[in-house]
């Protein structure tokens, strides 16, 4: 079988959204690759098994997002700032509760999280946005995993003769987002021009969803809070 390149949104704790995924793609943990766009942690409770189910997988590439951000600083220094609780950090809180011996193991690891990724095809991956004036090494932290700017834009463009044209960012073969959720206005990851938006809402109530770079195919999870009945993932 020929090797696949696969990137996943947000994964947000969804340990059974993210097999689904996985097994629905028929992905091989050996041979294929994930690019994850971040914010593994904060929502749903298996947060400690994603880490631990992605670990499994030879070729695994995966950027830094806000909510692995916040995880990091409690895993470095054990407070648990408000923002974080109240934005799903409480069951982020619980499954280090339950696995302590699992947190200098993570911590390590998120340590070594670059806040993007660029492949051998030009594809950039980031979990929140960029600026498109100057180059991307040259970005903070902060519009890395935290803009919505580009998302923004394409609101301003929906259902235009532009959304037609498409958004095309410069000097990219192909763009890869997370971080803001498409659900309100597809079931489906977002692409316009060269530009995809892969967060589907599973760190609330929606689909987790993966894609394949290059048919494009997408593979996605049964609804989250079906897959977590009675949970809250949020608050």
């Amino acid at each position: 079988m020929k090797k696949r390149t696969f990137v996943i949104g947000d994964v947000h704790g969804g340990h059974k959204a993210l097999l689904q995924c996985l097994e629905r793609a028929k992905f091989d943990y050996e041979k294929d690759t994930l690019i994850s766009l971040g914010d593994i942690a904060d929502g749903w409770p298996d947060v400690v098994e994603c880490f631990e189910e992605l670990f499994k997988i030879k070729n695994l590439k995966m950027v830094l997002g806000n909510h692995d951000k916040w995880l990091l600083d409690y895993l470095r220094t054990e407070e648990t700032p408000d923002i974080w609780i109240k934005q799903g950090g409480r069951n982020t809180f619980k499954s280090y509760q339950d696995h302590p011996e699992m947190k200098e193991k993570h911590r390590d690891f998120l340590m070594s999280v670059p806040y993007y990724y660029v492949d051998s095809s030009n594809n950039l991956y980031v979990h929140g946005g960029i600026d498109l004036i100057g180059p991307v090494n040259e970005q903070s932290a902060d519009t890395l995993m935290w803009s919505r700017d580009l998302f923004y834009e394409w609101m301003m463009i929906r259902n235009t003769d532009e959304e037609e044209k498409g958004m095309y960012i410069p000097l990219l073969n192909h763009l890869y987002v997370g971080h803001t959720s498409v659900s309100r206005y597809s079931d489906t990851p977002i692409t316009s021009g060269n530009l995809t938006f892969m967060d589907t809402g599973g760190g609330y109530e929606w689909k987790l969803s993966m894609m394949d770079i290059d048919s494009k195919e997408v593979f996605q999870s049964d609804p989250v809070s079906e897959l977590y009945p009675g949970i809250v993932a949020r608050g």
